[in-house]
């Protein structure tokens, strides 16, 4: 057999159900791994053995005894969670160090749900203070790094679940995406990550994000993995303020990733909605590279002129001040947090409310703007990034945190537009730099429509695989 981390989710959950394969052989072999790796790439936070293996343990077990056509889809599989949420009895830091020793007395409600769908903690992966860079990097753990080339960043915020599976240290991960925190690592690392629709998975029990800008979503080597723990996420909860269109009766996110797309409409560009922004020639080149693919493979693209004049960075870097502004945070404890997160809470305590509405009102507008340009396709792509990865402490190095955030735009000006508009997003590997770097696109869907995504990505999975282009780590 296959080195284990070699095998996809799927293919583990049905060497499972054959019992040819073992829960806790898998635990034991992927807690090796983190143990050896897992600092190299600053993919963990909090490693949890016991529980890990307490639950490969029950794993076990209920392959044993129950019935497989009863047994829930992600039984025995190992998925991290990323550490701005709560896994109950286990430390929640939220990439910070001023809640270092902080534990969380209950789940999440996604949490509780994967729990439910048989899945196995193997720990808290890294991600930066409060999820608010696009980068990780932390006083509490090493630096997550793409795995690829371990001197330059995994991005963010979900850096250290993106390093942990392109190390090889778990099949699938749980991340968050607020403004690209799923879309920006998986980019880097070379994964496939999905930002589900609004309302997709619930926001229970304690976080309340009154635009909706963040939700949780998988990051996969493949498609059909990320699909697979996406299907467990979906939860809903009466009391959300926003809500996904249902999926029809019977249908999967899984059962979309073995589907044909059919013959889409594609809107494309290139064009970064900020200004200032400029999008690197090797970026470029690969986003050429996936509208020919496109083209060959029977859709229906057009280049279209975006309607944005980048205005709308403004107004979401209002809102995302005066959200790091009203995280709870001690006062004693204030000149503990990271520059950044200074800056940005002070900025955001400064905001006046109407600025702040009106900065509300106006990525409405720009909502309501980007979906009616967008109305006639079926899919959007752009670039993922501008860039491709950075080295560690680019954005940190002027030591000034208006530079860093102005570094931070550039670097990721197309990522929080579906954050605004509610869509969901995917980001497609797209083949690399001329020194073996990561590169993705990003794909937008209409509201409600992850299973068009998820169809047209296994579609250029199959036809430009990437599965197989491992980075050196991943042998050891």
């Amino acid at each position: 057999m296959s080195e284990i981390h070699d095998l996809s989710a799927l293919r583990q959950a049905a060497l499972f159900r054959s019992r040819e394969l073992s829960p806790v052989d898998v635990v034991e072999h992927y807690l090796d791994r983190v143990q050896r790796l897992g600092d190299e790439v600053g993919a963990f936070i909090t490693v949890t053995p016991e529980l890990a293996l307490q639950q490969a343990r029950n794993a076990e077990r209920r392959l044993r005894t129950e019935d497989p056509a009863h047994l829930p889809a992600l039984l025995g599989l190992c998925v991290p969670i990323k550490d701005l949420d709560m896994v109950a009895g286990v430390r929640c830091t939220r990439g910070s160090r001023v809640f270092a020793d902080q534990v969380a007395d209950a789940d999440e409600g996604y949490v509780a749900a994967l729990r439910r769908a048989g899945a196995v903690f193997l720990g808290k992966t890294n991600t930066p203070e409060f999820g608010l860079p696009c980068y990780t990097e932390n006083e509490i753990a090493p630096p997550a790094r793409t795995p690829w080339d371990t001197t330059r960043s995994a991005g963010g915020s979900s850096g250290g679940a993106a390093a942990a599976v392109a190390a090889g240290l778990a099949p699938f991960a749980q991340g968050s995406d607020g403004g690209g925190s799923i879309r920006i690592p998986a980019s880097v690392c070379g994964l496939f990550g999905i930002k589900p629709t609004r309302g997709r998975v619930t926001s229970a029990p304690l976080r309340v994000d009154t635009l909706g800008l963040a939700v949780t979503g998988p990051l996969a080597r493949t498609v059909a993995d990320a699909a697979l723990l996406l299907d467990a996420l979906t939860l809903g909860d009466p009391a959300d303020l926003f809500t996904a269109p249902p999926l029809p009766a019977g249908e999967t996110f899984l059962a979309a990733a073995h589907r044909e797309p059919g013959r889409l409409r594609v809107a494309c560009f290139a064009t970064p909605p900020l200004p200032e922004a400029t999008v690197h020639p090797e970026v470029l080149a690969a986003y050429h590279a996936t509208v020919r693919l496109l083209e060959e493979l029977g859709h229906d693209v057009t280049e279209i002129t975006p309607p944005f004049d980048g205005s709308h960075m403004r107004h979401f870097a209002t809102v995302w001040a005066v959200t790091a502004a009203g995280i709870p945070v001690p006062a004693a404890a204030e000149h503990r947090l990271r520059p950044l997160t200074r800056w940005l809470r002070d900025r955001g305590q400064r905001t006046p409310a109407p600025v702040y509405l009106e900065a509300v009102g106006e990525l409405r507008r720009f909502a309501r703007a980007a979906l009616a340009a967008f109305a006639p396709y079926d899919v959007v792509l752009t670039p993922t990034l501008a860039l491709p990865p950075v080295p560690l402490g680019y954005f940190t190095a002027s030591g000034d945190p208006a530079d860093e955030f102005e570094k931070m735009n550039a670097f990721t000006p197309f990522g929080n537009i579906a954050n605004i508009t509610g869509q969901p997003a995917v980001n497609v590997p797209s083949g690399t730099t001329a020194d073996g770097l990561p590169l993705g696109m990003m794909l937008l869907g209409r509201i409600g429509a992850e299973a068009t995504l998820i169809s047209l990505s296994a579609q250029l999975e199959a036809a430009r695989p990437w599965r197989d282009r491992t980075p050196e780590v991943w042998h050891r």
